[in-house]
């Protein structure tokens, strides 16, 4: 080889080695966006982000590395789900988890163009989320938290802990159509346990309060809570008021009963956010949210806290111990 020829191969060869070596070292940072509906001292919503990022992480996306991940909580200031979900689509992500339903609303409200998978959203095809749970047709997918069905079941555990309950209060928000779906569900079998009902609207905290305290004046009452709204954000004084005024409940989270309430049946409410995760990954890879399926849940749990239950005065049937995921002690 001439020597000219030689040097400018090396001198080739030494001008592509930073290229190479930056490639190496920095790889092109995707952004994905998170809309939350709970604070960050939150620990049952801490969990569900924790699941979130574990499910990036195990299909190869690091926070930082090859994704930057933007975070913002529409709860965290009056109820700001509009605003930060603005403040996220202006940002451009690839694709924008939306945890919980007042998130998927306010980012369907702000994009019609950018990806937004949900993950505990009850009916996403009521809401106008998507066309059909098959085929969501638009921008929009996830994960779903409850089926109707799962509604009955929340009145026949409160008959089989509470035997004596004549009466029970649903606390759900009227405007939400997967709480009308729900409420529907459990006045189809009311008669069948032998109990009357009685809607206690949860939009406004003010009129849920007095709502549940007018109820609480009669005797042999219990407390059913809906799933997917403002109640798990406001849980703790749910959960007093029932403990105050000694009314069993059955909640739709198992968080719920960790915090004292008696018992819940429900999703892992983690499992969808490590579901979403992989949605997301797909999205990133080039798949569109029109072509991934809306999923339902395929497993509930039930969880008791005894500790609760000893001090309604209520005796946990065995049967109802032996079958529970989950007993607090």
């Amino acid at each position: 080889m001439r020597r000219r020829d030689f040097i400018m191969l090396l001198g080739g060869a030494a001008a592509a080695w930073p290229v190479t070596a930056r490639a190496q070292q920095r790889e092109r940072l995707r952004r994905i966006g998170v809309l939350t509906g709970f604070t960050a001292d939150d620990p049952e919503g801490q969990a569900r982000i924790t699941a979130f990022v574990q499910g990036l992480q195990e299909l190869g996306w690091t926070d930082g590395r090859n994704v930057r991940i933007e975070y913002r909580s529409g709860a965290s200031v009056g109820n700001r789900y509009r605003k930060y979900a603005e403040e996220l689509v202006a940002l451009a992500p690839e694709a924008i988890l939306a945890s919980g339903p007042p998130s998927a609303a306010a980012l369907r409200q702000a994009t019609r163009t950018l990806p937004i998978v949900f993950a505990n959203v009850i009916d996403p095809v009521g809401l106008g989320h998507v066309l059909s749970l098959a085929r969501p047709g638009g921008n929009t997918t996830g994960f779903m938290s409850v089926e109707f069905g799962q509604s009955a079941k929340w009145l026949e555990l409160l008959k089989q802990i509470a035997p004596h309950v004549t009466r029970v209060a649903v606390l759900r928000d009227s405007t939400n159509a997967g709480h009308i779906g729900q409420f529907g569900a459990i006045q189809a079998v009311a008669s069948s346990f032998g109990v009357e009902l009685s809607a206690i609207e949860s939009s406004d905290a003010e009129e849920a309060e007095r709502g549940l305290t007018a109820f609480a004046r009669g005797s042999n009452g219990g407390l059913i809570v809906a799933g997917g709204g403002a109640e798990q954000a406001r849980r703790d004084l749910i959960i007093k008021f029932a403990a105050v005024h000694r009314l069993p409940g059955v909640y739709p989270l198992r968080g719920f009963v960790a915090e004292g309430g008696l018992i819940s049946y429900g999703i892992d409410e983690a499992e969808p956010y490590r579901l979403a995760a992989g949605y997301v990954d797909r999205i990133l890879k080039g798949e569109k949210p029109a072509d991934l399926p809306v999923q339902a849940p395929t497993k509930y749990e039930t969880a008791i806290n005894l500790k609760t239950a000893k001090a309604l005065g209520l005796t946990v049937p065995q049967t109802l111990l032996v079958a529970a995921d989950e007993v607090i002690e």
